[in-house]
């Protein structure tokens, strides 16, 4: 079993940026993000293999960037230009195949 930890979510103006990170407890092949909003279906945002291949979703199109550090088994993700409407949980998810393994999530929420 993977564990999955995220954190730097929180409270962003509009326009602003964030960037959030995902650690897994172990070396895993793929890792990831998708996100909920409330009263909405998970959607996903975007992810990345050991080797860097990127998947993007159409969430946060053109305002976002997947990193991940293979050393430290941590993924990223940075945020810019944010909106009221990106206002969600973000979960990372990762694994053999994407869902394979959830963190718990982290809130962003993006209003003045």
């Amino acid at each position: 079993q993977v564990q999955l930890v995220e954190s730097g979510g929180g409270l962003v103006q509009p326009g602003g940026s964030l960037r959030l990170s995902c650690a897994a407890s172990g070396s895993i092949y793929t890792m990831g993000w998708y996100r909920q909003a409330p009263g909405k279906q998970r959607e996903f945002v975007a992810s990345i293999t050991r080797g860097g291949d990127i998947t993007d979703g159409d969430s946060l199109k053109g305002r976002k960037t997947i990193s991940r550090d293979n050393a430290k088994n941590t993924v990223y993700l940075q945020m810019n230009n944010l909106k009221p409407e990106d206002t969600a949980v973000y979960y990372c998810s990762g694994g053999n195949y994407p869902g394979h393994y959830w963190g718990q999530g982290t809130q962003v929420t993006v209003s003045s």
